[in-house]
């Protein structure tokens, strides 16, 4: 593997400050790597080759000025659900394969004034709906530990091109899991922050009271240093949280003795499968060794999240994806016969059966004489759910699970059987619900595929994570693990 694209971020960052390398020749390294790879697991659906070069020679004359920041001149690549000002935001579908967004995203913004430099735009579930990447209209993105698996979605582009060394880090997205279940199928570190943590501000929209924008990386040191980038207040998005932004770095180094994580025994029941609780019961004996205290908490209510998330996400959807009816922009039926037909043919053609088929069922919940019975409902056992880790936090400082029930699955297993895809978010989606952060770690192999733990915390306790993910990284090598297939390219 090129020696430069093996590094972790906050490598690259070091050896920038060092000018032990240039942000051209880390550039260059990567997009190399990119056009190798990409063809096999299908990761970015753009490489801004042109764009991502002169940002690098920018970045190394601010170097050469003194005027560079601690991640200026360093590579990211964004999930195709931000808007990038002057370059394809295709939400991976055909509504959207001919929109050029006229303006940044928040969090493209931020990265760019840090100095960031883009690779270009991720492969994701079309409008993010998915848990495997098999929706883009652009294909599936394959699993670079076995191509012939999903990488888990919606964010599947982001933990591939991640797994794959394509980019240190990558912004992704989470509306049930979408950036924990891809980061355990692939072998990576992600973090979903808290709701309102990070702008949701030119992010496009599949559950308003859902999506969170996230991150990507190899480690937990990588996230913390990105997360201090994108995080904060955005008055242009009004569900923003107006919190001051931890420095995420420095709590890294904290011990972790006395603390105290909670085993929800609703996570940790007969459905678990064996091998998956092994790894995470080699986790929790590593944390014990740490000085970390573990207990066991009850969560009475997480049994319900898969339904109630499954009536209020596709409300939420069918409401937001209205907008898209071929007449402002977007895919535009050819030839319609009236202002009906362009809105039948422009919605059919352009969107594909899994985001039809969640339009279907959200707009069900909310007609007339099932509001009440459906979503109204999935709102209350949403409070309820909340109150449960609020109860649950007053014993514990953080919680532990198994982020997905399996390993990556092979392509096309489940794409027949939605109850099947639905389930594999069983341990992620009430995370969602409750508004709070929740991060996925390596947890080693099982038969030569990655497994990953989950943590959730309080709100805005993403330091906290952070800071016990981190430690246990530091204990362990089970992060340094990559896929061998892809080593030498």
């Amino acid at each position: 593997m090129n020696e430069i694209t093996d590094l972790s971020l906050k490598a690259l960052s070091e050896g920038l400050q060092a000018k032990t390398f240039s942000s051209v020749e880390i550039t260059d390294a990567f997009l190399k790597r990119i056009g190798a790879l990409n063809a096999k697991t299908n990761a970015f659906i753009t490489v801004t080759e042109e764009a991502a070069r002169a940002h690098a020679v920018d970045a190394d004359a601010r170097h050469a000025k003194g005027q560079a920041g601690p991640l200026t001149g360093v590579p990211i690549a964004h999930k195709d659900l931000f808007c990038t000002e002057g370059v394809l935001t295709s939400c991976g579908s055909k509504m959207l394969a001919n929109f050029i967004a006229p303006y940044d995203a928040h969090v493209v913004t931020q990265c760019k004034t840090a100095g960031l430099v883009t690779l270009g735009k991720l492969n994701m579930d079309e409008f993010a709906m998915g848990s495997s990447n098999e929706n883009s209209v652009f294909g599936p993105v394959h699993n670079p530990w076995d191509l012939s698996r999903v990488p888990g979605g919606s964010s599947g582009g982001s933990a591939a091109a991640v797994a794959a060394s394509m980019t240190p880090l990558a912004t992704a997205t989470d509306t049930g899991g979408s950036i924990r279940q891809p980061a355990a199928l692939t072998g990576t570190s992600g973090l979903k922050p808290t709701y309102g943590r990070v702008s949701r501000y030119g992010m496009v929209a599949f559950a308003s009271s859902l999506d969170q924008g996230g991150l990507i990386a190899q480690t937990a040191e990588d996230i913390a240093l990105g997360l201090g980038v994108i995080a904060g207040h955005d008055v242009r998005d009004s569900t923003s949280a107006n919190v001051p932004v931890d420095d995420y770095a420095q709590e890294l180094e904290k011990p972790l003795t006395g603390m105290t994580i909670g085993l929800p025994e609703a996570f940790f029941d007969e459905r678990l499968n064996a091998s998956m609780g092994q790894r995470v019961d080699a986790v929790i004996e590593a944390f014990q060794a740490l000085g970390v205290q573990f207990k066991t908490v009850q969560l009475p209510h997480v049994a319900e999240a898969i339904p109630a998330y499954y009536v209020i996400a596709p409300a939420e959807a069918s409401s937001n994806l209205s907008r898209y009816d071929g007449v402002r922009f977007g895919h535009r039926a050819d030839n319609p016969t009236d202002l009906m037909d362009l809105y039948e043919r422009s919605r059919s053609e352009g969107f594909g059966s899994e985001v039809k088929r969640r339009i279907l069922i959200g707009t069900y919940a909310l007609s007339e004489g099932y509001f009440d019975a459906y979503y109204k409902k999935a709102q209350q056992i949403r409070r309820l759910i909340r109150d449960d880790y609020t109860q649950a936090f007053t014993e514990c400082d953080l919680l532990l699970s198994p982020t997905t029930p399996s390993t990556a699955f092979p392509i096309g297993e489940k794409s027949t059987d939605p109850v099947a895809m639905y389930l594999e978010d069983i341990y992620t989606v009430a995370t969602n619900l409750a508004g709070l952060p929740g991060g996925s770690f390596q947890a080693g192999l099982i038969d030569g595929l990655p497994a990953g733990y989950q943590l959730t915390g309080p709100a805005f306790s993403e330091g906290r994570i952070l800071n016990a993910a981190h430690q246990l990284q530091q204990a362990t090598d089970w992060h340094q693990a990559r896929p061998e297939g892809l080593t030498h390219v």
